[in-house]
């Protein structure tokens, strides 16, 4: 069976998809939640079993802009004042 100009394009178009996807799938960049005694009760509220949106809540109380608060870098996507906080979506807990 002889391959036509249009298979070869098929398979040209798989190769390239499957080589992006391949090299957007690389490592996690954001940081990871400190396992620090700031963090601990997150830590075990989460090995309980606790929703991480539940958790997510807490996190502007110490995270925020405010004099004696955690500043966001400039580039951070959403600040608390913007919407609903989702850290836990891209800030994993560290194994242990």
């Amino acid at each position: 069976m002889k391959l036509a100009k249009k298979d070869w394009f098929f398979i040209a178009l798989i190769v390239v998809v499957v080589g992006v996807f391949w090299a957007i799938s690389g490592e996690v960049r954001t940081k990871k939640v400190p396992f620090d005694e700031n963090h601990r009760k997150f830590y075990e509220a989460f090995r309980r079993g606790e929703e991480k949106m539940t958790i997510d809540r807490a996190c502007p109380a110490c995270h925020n802009e405010q004099p004696g608060g955690i500043p966001f870098p400039k580039n951070h996507p959403v600040k608390p004042a913007e919407g609903p906080m989702r850290c836990l979506f891209c800030h994993k807990f560290k194994q242990q």
